[in-house]
């Protein structure tokens, strides 16, 4: 299978991948795609390299980073392929307004669940798509995967529990749960009762978001879109950036 081919494969079946372009070397101008697991779909990756180019490459795709990487004599661009991403807003509160609409403007593919049919309208959340109904009678209309971002914004357990007992069974990359510190110790603390291991709960972000002093429905929408921003890419501390030493964008994974 030649390069184009395989890429617009991976893109048609909306899955994650690789693009591996030689620019310096022996393989200059060659290029490798991997799936999403790392497999070589396309070219062929030079012997002494594939192990840690593959292993890199696997890295940056989960955190859908693009990269100049060297391996003497090698110098290769990694480009990470990566689906539409899922965003799942439970309850339709006006924070969910503001935060579907930045959610959207960011690229997500956003999902508002709400019982509550008056509140989830598609006047208030246009560019979402709506489903009404408890949360436990319409998961088969959720997507738990590796694209998929949770949100909870009901602090109620009967809207809460069901969605985060499917999550915690799943791959979804960012669960995020709204609520005080006290809210927080309960839900973890029903959860333990229901069996999942302290690495599951730990999964569970609460109260969710950056701490940058929100205040308003929208600024709580830009404090949890923050910290989604610093899961997704994998680095970032919630600092200003103005008196951080070191790269802004790391060049591998395990830069500091």
């Amino acid at each position: 299978m030649v390069a184009l081919e395989a890429i617009q494969g991976i893109l048609d079946r909306e899955e994650y991948g690789s693009v591996i372009t030689f620019v310096d070397g022996p393989s200059l101008g060659s290029k490798v795609v991997l799936g999403s697991e790392g497999q070589v779909m396309a070219g062929e990756l030079p012997p002494d390299i594939a192990k840690d180019l593959t292993a890199d490459a696997r890295v940056l795709m989960d955190h859908e980073q693009h990269r100049a990487m060297e391996y003497p004599p090698h110098s290769v661009f990694i480009e990470s392929l990566a689906p539409p991403q899922e965003m799942v807003v439970v309850g339709a509160v006006h924070i969910g307004q503001s935060l579907a609409s930045f959610a959207g403007q960011m690229g997500y593919r956003v999902t508002v669940v709400d019982s509550r049919g008056a509140f989830a309208t598609a006047d208030r959340f246009p560019t979402a798509r709506i489903v009404v109904g408890w949360p436990e009678s319409v998961l088969d209309q959720i997507t738990f995967d590796r694209r998929t971002w949770l949100v909870i914004l009901s602090h109620a357990p009967a809207h809460e529990d069901p969605v985060l007992e499917a999550a915690l069974k799943s791959p979804v990359r960012y669960i995020g749960c709204m609520g005080s510190r006290r809210t927080q110790e309960l839900r973890v603390g029903r959860l333990r009762e229901k069996g999942f291991s302290e690495e599951d709960v730990a999964r569970v972000r609460g109260p969710v978001g950056l701490d940058i002093g929100a205040e308003s429905p929208q600024e709580v929408a830009v404090s949890i879109l923050a910290e989604m921003t610093m899961v997704r890419y994998g680095h970032g501390t919630g600092l200003s950036l103005h008196g951080i030493e070191g790269r802004v964008h790391k060049q591998r994974p395990e830069d500091d």
